[in-house]
């Protein structure tokens, strides 16, 4: 715009082009662009191809091929495999179109869909995906219903197992070279179960041996000793929490503790599971446990360290699969 004024003003192209530190030949062409489409055509423009030109799909086979990675995995389309991956994806292309794409063409097009390469969550076969929307949708605003109404507490809890030889998360190493991770040969463990409410708070209870009545039957006994309220527990289908113990327990305490059990196959809709994960990830990479004592030691320093943190107890309730607990039902 500079070179135009200075020529409209009557300055010659070489002034013009030494005044700018410029070529003679750049000073022409925006001349001669300014004479045939005014500013427009020198404001700057992208170079190369347009976004979407020359592509070897058009716009409805690239919407076919999206909305299949979407609703099918590769086994139902004969492609063999549960995961998409761009080779399987080209594959894909292939038979419907018999067009052939490299992975790096494939991986193009994925981007422009706004698909991105996901660890994808596990689901039990066995889930009945109708029982846990009827618990979503049905019994779990009724639990919190009567539960307002009773003025009671509600938690959810789950019970967990942590191991000395159990490695969890990532370390840095030189590239190539798997990182040797030093811990004692002795193999041990310890069992823990956890409860948490929706309001921040904690209990837990650290134990050896396996998950029987017993052990639930006395953190029930501790639970009841708590709260000078009803409780309402949701856990899940162990068959600890439906054993003749547990429901004797139950009968001797009427009113005091309510059981709730979640859909069979469905762990993600408890935020205890959370919890779990959090210990072992918290817990597992700076252990240094060499018995089963010291390593119980650590577990109960974990959740002791948790209950004095109500706001990632809390954290726990916002987790993308058990958000309904906390969301406000619509009116």
């Amino acid at each position: 715009m500079r070179a135009v004024a200075a020529l409209r003003a009557g300055r010659g192209r070489n002034e013009v082009a030494e005044l700018l530190g410029v070529t003679v030949e750049s000073v022409t062409d925006w001349w001669a662009a300014w004479q045939a489409g005014g500013r427009d055509a020198l404001v700057s423009r992208t170079r190369g191809r347009r976004s979407g030109e020359h592509q070897v799909l058009d716009p409805d086979q690239q919407q076919c091929v999206r909305q299949a990675l979407i609703d099918h995995r590769p086994e139902d389309l004969g492609l063999g495999g549960q995961l998409w991956t761009r080779a399987i994806v080209g594959d894909l292309i292939a038979l419907l179109y018999r067009v052939r794409l490299t992975e790096q063409g494939v991986g193009k097009y994925l981007k422009r869909w706004g698909l991105s390469f996901q660890r994808p969550d596990k689901r039990a076969i066995e889930q009945d995906v109708e029982a846990v929307r009827t618990w979503r949708e049905e019994t779990w605003p009724a639990i919190r219903a009567k539960a307002q109404e009773e003025g009671a507490e509600v938690l959810f809890a789950d019970q967990t197992g942590v191991r000395s030889d159990q490695v969890s998360g990532r370390t840095w190493a030189p590239r190539g070279e798997t990182p040797t991770v030093r811990r004692t040969g002795n193999r041990f463990s310890v069992n823990a179960m956890s409860a948490i409410s929706p309001r921040g708070r904690m209990w837990f209870t650290v134990y050896r041996g396996s998950f029987t009545a017993e052990v639930f039957c006395d953190f029930l006994d501790r639970l009841n000793r708590q709260f000078d309220r009803p409780v309402h527990l949701v856990v899940d289908r162990h068959s600890v929490h439906r054993s003749k113990k547990v429901r004797a327990w139950l009968a001797d305490h009427p009113g005091r503790i309510t059981l709730h059990l979640l859909p069979a196959y469905a762990p993600e809709t408890n935020p205890d599971e959370l919890v779990n994960a959090d210990l072992k990830r918290t817990l597992l990479p700076a252990s240094r446990a060499r018995n089963a004592t010291q390593l119980a030691d650590e577990v109960r320093r974990f959740f002791h360290r948790r209950q004095k943190q109500p706001h990632i107890v809390r954290g726990y309730f916002q987790g993308p699969h058990v958000r309904y607990i906390t969301e406000v039902p619509e009116i």
